[in-house]
């Protein structure tokens, strides 16, 4: 049986990548061989991973209230480590991530 695929764009780094419906976004991500997304704990608790989903369908595992507001959620912000794509997907990373990415070439939490 295949699995489902679905394009990812990250749009303010002009990216992209293609993420298994059974993987969330970071994990997608890392198998692609991509790094906008920053990369903390992988579990939900750290918030390092915030991304704010822009247009598509997804679904999310339980996330930390102290990593995520309920404001941040009620925007489409959640953590790309507890995110699966339910179809193609555009996101944007935050800014600090945009800037790292732009002046070093790669991210790295921290």
């Amino acid at each position: 049986m295949e699995r489902a695929m679905f394009r990812i764009e990250v749009q303010n780094l002009q990216q992209e990548y293609q993420c298994p419906a059974d993987k969330d976004l970071l994990r997608g991500m890392e198998g692609a061989g991509k790094k906008g997304i920053a990369v903390g704990c992988r579990g939900g608790g750290c918030g390092i991973c915030k991304i704010e989903i822009l247009r598509g369908k997804w679904v999310c595992k339980k996330m930390s209230a102290s990593a995520l507001s309920a404001g941040e959620r009620q925007k489409g912000i959640v953590l790309a480590c507890c995110c699966y794509p339910r179809g193609p997907l555009v996101l944007r990373v935050s800014e600090k991530m945009k800037y790292k990415m732009e002046k070093y070439g790669t991210a790295r939490a921290g």
